[in-house]
């Protein structure tokens, strides 16, 4: 329902400002909106094809995993922790392993693998429901810290702080550790309040101050190197884990003498069908983000709040970044995009340039996560996710202007 809501505001009110601005003289606005309706459509078919190959490969490993007891081993760590989180989830059920290796291909900034895998953990938990147009409250509970993405390690947007000529590419790294933090401790604890989780477990608290503890000596840890090092570090460790752990579910197989290959093609085969089957959610949710772009809306809605905050007599150096802001639960590209446009255009040190980065770095893209998980399990009703993973994105966004202001100001 709100999906559908949000989705037909970006279509009423696009028109409406296209149609105002042609009354203005904008002869071209509606042709830009077509071509932009064309455009984004064929991207959509782009991308979720784009994906055959890396869903085809990754639900293949997870499956020669899932053979090889690598996937029960894995739910029986976490099970403790997520049996609190996720309590409709029957113990030791594979999905909870899946759901452990999407949040860590995330934390990683792994971004190619934690789709599949979160892909394959939403199939999983859609076997557990009995309303198959309804989501559940474990699916949203998962969708929910999935959107709001922590994410220790934003390998690429160092990269392309670097590209960019940054003199400390990795001088974001904290703030950005901070934003995401924040981001996703809110997903967890709006959830739990909608849901009625007790935090205030035992075993709840001793999970979560361990993942602090470890997200804090990150921190200690790269405050320690040269901004070289963390980028080269960032790089290596990410990658050497991810390709660690699919080799690994292939040695288990062959300790057990399972025939790996045949595993392998089982899951290759799910993951063509789960990318074939996104493409008409994706069609949809791009296609009104790209019409609400190209209208010009969203340089109205900045302009607004420049407006309003130098009125109240605050600096406003942190709009010059609230695109970023605004197109990041809409399109993770497209805020891609504007960051990189805004480092070339006033410099990767430049405040609202860094601002940009860290903003981009704090949240997952809301809308796309929402349309292309409920949609690879045809989920019609999402109940109260949308709106706890907006309310999460924006307290990533808050914090992320905030520690600009307290590291670069």
């Amino acid at each position: 329902m709100a999906l559908n809501i949000i989705w037909m505001f970006f279509f009423f009110i696009t028109f409406g400002v296209a149609l105002i601005k042609l009354l203005n003289g904008d002869t071209e606005v509606f042709q830009d909106i077509v071509n932009a309706l064309f455009d984004s459509s064929q991207t959509a078919a782009t991308i979720a094809l784009g994906l055959i190959g890396i869903m085809a490969f990754a639900l293949g490993i997870m499956k020669i995993g899932e053979r090889a007891g690598v996937i029960d081993f894995l739910s029986r760590l976490v099970n403790p922790f997520f049996q609190h989180l996720f309590p409709g989830i029957p113990k030791n059920h594979p999905a909870m392993g899946s759901i452990l290796m999407n949040f860590s291909a995330n934390a990683l900034g792994l971004d190619n693998a934690a789709t599949p895998l979160g892909l394959k953990a939403m199939k999983e938990l859609q076997t557990l429901n009995d309303k198959p147009d309804t989501a559940t409250n474990a699916q949203i509970m998962f969708i929910t810290l999935n959107a709001s993405s922590l994410t220790i390690l934003p390998i690429s947007i160092l990269a392309l702080r670097q590209q960019a000529g940054a003199a400390y590419p990795s001088d974001v790294f904290l703030p950005i550790l901070i934003a995401t933090f924040f981001s996703t401790l809110t997903a967890l604890l709006l959830v739990s309040l909608y849901q009625k989780i007790n935090l205030l477990n035992r075993t709840v608290l001793l999970y979560l101050g361990s993942l602090t503890a470890i997200v804090i000596g990150t921190l200690l840890y790269f405050t320690s190197l040269a901004p070289e090092e963390i980028n080269v570090i960032s790089k290596v460790f990410g990658n050497v884990m991810l390709f660690g752990i699919f080799v690994s579910f292939i040695f288990m197989a062959f300790i057990k003498g399972i025939n790996a290959y045949d595993a392998f093609i089982e899951g290759a085969k799910e993951g063509f069908e789960v990318a074939v089957k996104i493409i008409p959610y994706l069609v949809a949710i791009l296609v009104a983000v790209s019409v609400f772009r190209s209208s010009g809306t969203m340089d109205y809605m900045v302009n607004g709040v420049r407006y309003v905050v130098e009125i109240l007599g605050f600096d406003s150096r942190f709009v010059e970044a609230l695109p970023v802001a605004l197109m990041k639960p809409l399109s993770g590209s497209g805020a891609r995009g504007l960051m990189v446009e805004l480092m070339n255009a006033r410099g990767p040190d430049d405040f609202a340039a860094r601002a940009s980065a860290i903003i981009q770095g704090s949240t997952e893209t809301t809308f796309y996560v929402l349309a292309v998980y409920f949609g690879s399990v045809a989920i019609k009703n999402t109940r109260h996710a949308l709106p706890c993973a907006l309310i999460a994105e924006l307290a990533g966004v808050v914090v992320a202007i905030f520690v600009t202001y307290l590291f670069f100001a």
